[in-house]
């Protein structure tokens, strides 16, 4: 992360300006070479409509093999103007475009001539889902780096999160406690973290992956000596259900997505706009940003550099852990080994592809949430690729947005460097 941080400090190299334009022409050429060629002949439909909803949307039917053609074409274009420098606005609409020409034409590839229909409605409910600890683990990354504190950690506090909840929840049947359980839990380790990265001065990076390998160690340890023996009480929790909003809930396709979900869903609505509305319109948000990029300056007009960091790891950990106590009580309903699955790495590269903004690194979670959905459902497609491959999608989605489309980008200043006071 540091090294991307650096790279972003200096003007873009010949290589690196052709980066993006040559990712979008690949993207182009897969549209047209496979999934317009090996399209099967007839259409393919989009749903947009669950059964027995109130209100119904007609379906949508599309040539699969044409439309897959159009789309890569019309990648090929938006991959020739961003050779051109036409401002901030149109890279970034060109990224979003071409992503999304190539999930349809994926898709029309998928589906062309089936008489399956995929459900746009389904997919963007799991996208949500599968979204939740991105997105709260972006928004912790956030609340660490703008303080100037590197949290690799995020993994470790998914995990350490789901692993409290599943036993809480399930000790006591009370699925609040595990709720508070994880996100203390989650605290614990962003505690870890602020000692020995603040007051001891150890590497941050070192420190994040010690931090992780100990958690997937002790956590592994736990699991096997106490939650398998006694898996009936310990690691059989109950799991939140849906709660669908009145009136809003039965609006056509936003409905169902994004108004009649669990109770984590509206919980990262809320920490959302916190953290947002937190970070760059409250007079603490100034402090922590100031503490981000000149501590020495914040230190010298009053501020706490130390407690403004410890504050914010503190509170990082907190949000990372309800982020975990998901994936168990909002989710699966029980804890497995290292079940967090890189979902801490891929909540850091959010937040780096968000520019270390909240809205951006939620946008960037929502991105790769898809991914993870998206292979979920082809996995049940009878589609002509090995299921490991499918499995590797979101993590190669993210290596190509991080490594080819994340552009210029600019860490806070003193991210990762310790504080030491004259």
């Amino acid at each position: 992360m540091t090294t991307l941080a650096a790279t972003g400090r200096i003007p873009l190299s010949v290589s690196r300006r052709f980066l993006a334009p040559a990712t979008l022409l690949v993207l182009g050429l897969v549209d047209i070479l496979v999934f317009g060629k090996y399209a099967h002949h007839g259409d393919a439909t989009f749903a947009f409509s669950q059964p027995f909803a109130k209100v119904t949307v007609p379906n949508l039917k599309v040539p699969a093999a044409e439309t897959a053609y159009a789309l890569g074409a019309a990648t090929i274009v938006l991959a020739a103007l961003r050779v051109m420098d036409l401002g901030k606005v149109v890279r970034r609409l060109s990224i979003g475009l071409a992503l999304a020409f190539f999930v349809i034409a994926l898709l029309c590839w998928a589906y062309g001539g089936s008489v399956n229909s995929f459900n746009v409605i389904n997919q963007f409910q799991g996208t949500l889902a599968d979204s939740i600890p991105l997105i709260l683990g972006a928004l912790a990354g956030c609340l660490c780096e703008r303080s100037g504190v590197i949290n690799i950690a995020i993994e470790g506090q998914l995990l350490i999160g789901a692993f409290a909840g599943a036993i809480f929840a399930s000790a006591f049947g009370v699925l609040w406690l595990g709720l508070i359980a994880g996100s203390l839990a989650g605290g614990l380790i962003g505690l870890l973290l602020g000692v020995f990265a603040i007051t001891y001065l150890v590497d941050q990076i070192i420190l994040g992956v010690v931090l992780n390998v100990f958690v997937s160690g002790l956590t592994g340890y736990l699991y096997d000596k106490v939650l398998i023996p006694y898996s009936n009480t310990l690691n059989s929790p109950s799991t939140y259900l849906p709660i669908k909003i009145p009136l809003l809930g039965d609006i056509p396709i936003i409905g169902p997505v994004f108004f009649d979900s669990t109770l984590f869903l509206y919980i990262t609505y809320v920490l959302i706009v916190a953290v947002q509305v937190g970070l760059f319109s409250t007079r603490w948000g100034l402090r922590v940003r100031a503490v981000g990029e000149h501590p020495a300056a914040a230190d010298t007009v009053g501020i706490s550099v130390k407690l403004t960091r410890y504050r914010n790891v503190i509170l990082a950990g907190l949000v990372a852990g309800i982020g975990g106590a998901f994936l168990t009580i909002g989710s699966v309903g029980s804890f497995g080994k290292d079940m967090s699955s890189g979902k801490g790495y891929i909540a850091l590269a959010a937040m780096i592809f968000g520019r270390w903004t909240p809205l951006g690194g939620v946008g960037a979670a929502l991105l790769f949430g898809f991914t993870f959905e998206l292979q979920s459902i082809l996995s049940t497609v009878n589609v002509p690729v090995p299921s490991d491959f499918l499995l590797m999608v979101p993590y190669v989605a993210t290596i190509i947005a991080v490594a080819g489309l994340v552009g210029q980008v600019r860490a806070p200043a003193a991210d990762g460097q310790p504080y030491i006071t004259s």
